[in-house]
């Protein structure tokens, strides 16, 4: 029987993540993936294939509706959707690749099958031609992920009823798309197939879209996605989902109780993933479950068997890639001998529309209910150069700070290249930053993150330079 140190089951951004970083800490490492390649939902079916899709989306809208804006003319562009598929695939390819040249980089072991536990240190892999293989491992990381939800009364027949999964992979541009969900999921790829002609409705059950958010990124990213065409079908629950041929009918209520029908070719039900841990016999290891199928774990994400530990979308927290990572590393390092710690508060979340929609630590509803005193500025990217020069008017940058202390707790915004610069409102609040510490940091001119340094100066009480 083979014997390692650490054991991870599955091959996601935490899983592979965690592995790594067990390796280069000098652990004999293996890792279990039931898939024939590495990577997990992110990096097959779900961030890296959904940026592909939204990138070339994109170049098509502008190709379509901004080019002769810079005087840049050419023909009616057409959308080669099968082309746009194949490239998504080949960038999956690549990554996914890449992951199994860092697990032969590091000599990780990489098991292809289906991890499930025998006890608290023996893990059987039953591989895809029926066989089994079982090997002990020390310490045990579980970190298979998510998969989509629904709700109890549709059936998904994965064709005209479908997840994120299917919308990756149409073999035509949906002449109507219903969207079930107002969530991230749901407008990035709503805005993929919006962008390439296809009528797009949103339904929410809500009375906003990323609920989630502070109630400002909202209420703007509605009047932009509204601007370029989507509906929304705001605080509507849906009540039956029937599929007739090529055409799926959604009924719902709306919020006087009314009945509301929104038929299309296409629906892509995005209410949410849940954790994923069929298959594991986590009961033969004596691992406990929570009331919503989590994987229970303390403040060092380990689980009540001492020796396993979980990471990602199968315990608490937010469902984010990078979290599942972080998450990763701070176990391996723990399993080491070192002291790493996570801050959640400081975990940024974004949404790939365009313009991008980035947030971190508490939003303004958030911090009125906890009864903190606040003190908020905001800027308008319209008024920076650098978006006029590009185009890019929408959007804003919103700073939430102490009203005593000027101690930033929360940056949310919205505009172009909001994904990107969310990382510097992080790494100040790790630092513990005020508003007038960066507004008297230099901010390149002309650049997007100017917006950053105004809002700031607006959440210190001082009038922001440029508005």
């Amino acid at each position: 029987m083979s014997q390692f140190d650490v054991t991870v089951i599955g091959s996601g951004p935490g899983g592979y993540v965690a592995a790594i970083r067990c390796a280069q800490l000098g652990l004999k490492t293996a890792i279990i993936e039931k898939y024939p390649t590495m990577g997990g939902t992110c990096l097959n079916v779900g961030c890296i294939p959904s940026k592909a899709l939204l990138d070339s989306s994109e170049h098509f809208e502008n190709a379509k509706h901004n080019f002769a804006n810079h005087g840049i003319i050419i023909d009616e562009p057409k959308a080669d959707l099968v082309r746009m598929i194949a490239r998504k695939n080949e960038v999956v390819d690549q990554t996914t690749k890449g992951i199994t040249f860092l697990m032969d980089k590091n000599k990780i072991t990489v098991f292809e099958g289906v991890g499930s536990f025998e006890s608290a240190t023996q893990i059987k892999v039953t591989k895809n031609d029926g066989s089994t293989e079982t090997i002990d491992s020390k310490y045990t990381i579980i970190a298979t992920g998510s998969k989509p939800s629904s709700l109890p009364f549709i059936t998904l027949d994965k064709e005209r009823v479908i997840t994120s999964t299917e919308a990756l992979n149409l073999k035509e541009i949906p002449k109507h798309l219903v969207v079930i969900g107002g969530g991230v999921i749901g407008l990035e790829l709503g805005s993929v197939y919006k962008r390439l002609g296809s009528e797009v409705t949103v339904v929410e059950f809500m009375d906003k879209i990323i609920p989630t958010m502070d109630g400002a990124l909202s209420k703007e990213l509605n009047k932009v996605l509204r601007k370029q065409g989507m509906k929304f079908m705001l605080s509507t629950a849906v009540q039956a989902v029937e599929r007739n041929g090529d055409t799926v009918k959604v009924t719902a209520k709306d919020k006087k109780g009314e009945e509301v029908v929104v038929e299309g070719d296409y629906v892509l039900v995005s209410v949410g993933r849940k954790p994923y841990t069929d298959g594991l016999s986590l009961e033969k290891a004596g691992v406990d479950l929570d009331e919503r199928g989590r994987v229970k774990t303390n403040e060092h994400l380990q689980t009540n068997v001492s020796n396993i530990y979980a990471i990602g979308d199968v315990v608490a927290g937010a469902m984010l890639a990078h979290k599942a990572s972080e998450e990763g590393v701070l176990v391996a390092e723990q399993l080491a001998g070192q002291k790493p710690h996570i801050n959640y508060n400081l975990i940024p979340g974004v949404v790939y529309t365009w313009p991008e929609v980035a947030a971190v630590g508490k939003t303004e509803e958030q911090l009125k209910a906890e009864g903190v005193a606040i003190k908020v500025g905001n800027f308008p990217m319209r008024a920076l150069g650098r978006s006029r020069a590009s185009g890019d008017l929408d959007g804003f940058i919103k700073i939430i700070a102490d009203e005593k202390t000027d101690e930033v707790l929360g940056v949310h915004m919205i505009g172009a290249r909001a994904a990107d610069m969310i990382a510097a409102a992080v790494t100040a609040m790790e630092y513990r930053a005020s508003a007038e510490d960066i507004a008297r940091m230099s901010h390149a001119h002309p650049t997007f993150a100017e917006a950053i340094k105004e809002a700031a100066l607006d959440a210190t009480g001082k009038i922001a330079i440029h508005m």
